[in-house]
């Protein structure tokens, strides 16, 4: 294990949301990168302020358009160990680092996934990372979606990716293929909190975080479409909710997709490829942010995977065959 401490500077604007919430809760909305008890901590020992006053109370309500910050030194432990991982290196320098992640990889060791992460792997290859919290992973994709990812190297860096999350500046694109065909693009606003019942999975629910995705055709097929989505917001799972909401849930999803719907008259192997299709066919394609020293707008892109890219040519030999159902 090793240890390294640092100072955080966090600052926040309260959004109409967070009225009347706790302050505790508002900061693990605001600085979702930090645990809610380590927040807790920070509060109870006098590191937050609120419109420049110290504020040691857990349960403040939080008024219209508070401006939070945080000031604090963070000890930083990890249990996990360097493992020497292959990584697929799209971008680096002594800032930032971006991967196209491959499938089965988790980004955070947990329940079942100890070792084998992202987080081994950038152990190993940055070795001083383990100063940055959370081996400066700002922003997760699921084990099984594919695709780009941006990794702080320092605390700075960190800071000015987060905030960039936080207002809505970095840019994420996706490509997935979804079941039903679409008549076009569109948006889906709702919110998303954790499944009632369904501990590990999310759900649209009106109590939840506000979460936005937009989406537009690339191809329609007779009984799929290969769609384009945009994140607004980044809920966890929020593309795979939003589109089984709008029933168009994506090809492979384990969690979120239902039944497995089959098309009428498919042939033996093409029933075969959306069956033994065993995940859900999302893939992180670009991404675009500002780089945190030179403040450039950059761009980074990654090819479909060889699979999404198998399915898809099945999917539109399929469609060739039977032609698009009315």
């Amino acid at each position: 294990m090793t240890q390294s401490q640092h100072i955080v500077n966090l600052e926040a604007v309260t959004e109409p949301q967070h009225f009347g919430q706790r302050l505790d809760q508002v900061l693990a909305d605001l600085f979702p990168e930090y645990s809610r008890s380590k927040l807790k901590s920070w509060i109870l020992d006098g590191h937050v302020t609120i419109n420049g006053e110290v504020n040691t109370t857990p349960k403040h309500k939080i008024a219209l358009e508070d401006t939070v910050q945080v000031t604090a030194e963070l000890e930083v432990q990890t249990e996990s160990k360097p493992q020497d991982i292959e990584l697929d290196i799209v971008y680096e320098d002594d800032e930032i680092l971006i991967i196209n992640k491959p499938r089965d990889m988790v980004v955070h060791p947990g329940a079942g996934n100890s070792d084998g992460t992202l987080l081994n792997a950038l152990l190993a290859h940055v070795p001083d990372i383990d100063k940055v919290p959370r081996a400066g992973i700002v922003h997760r994709l699921d084990k099984d979606t594919t695709g780009l990812m941006v990794v702080a190297k320092t605390v700075p860096a960190q800071t000015h990716l987060v905030n960039q999350l936080q207002d809505r500046v970095m840019s994420r694109e996706y490509e997935a293929v979804a079941i039903g065909t679409m008549v076009g693009g569109g948006e889906v606003d709702a919110p998303i909190g954790r499944h009632a019942t369904k501990r590990t999975l999310m759900a649209v629910r009106e109590t939840g975080k506000p979460a936005v995705t937009h989406f537009r055709v690339i191809e329609k097929f007779r009984h799929h479409t290969h769609i384009r989505l945009k994140l607004e917001t980044g809920r966890t799972h929020q593309i795979r909710v939003h589109m089984a909401h709008i029933k168009y849930p994506l090809v492979g999803d384990p969690q979120y997709g239902g039944r497995p719907r089959l098309p009428k008259g498919a042939s033996e192997s093409f029933v075969n490829v959306l069956r033994g299709f065993d995940r859900q066919a999302l893939h992180a394609a670009q991404l675009s942010l500002f780089h945190p020293v030179s403040d450039e707008w950059i761009t980074f892109k990654a090819p479909l995977p060889q699979d999404m890219v198998t399915l898809l040519a099945e999917i539109r030999a399929d469609t060739k065959e039977h032609g698009i159902d009315e």
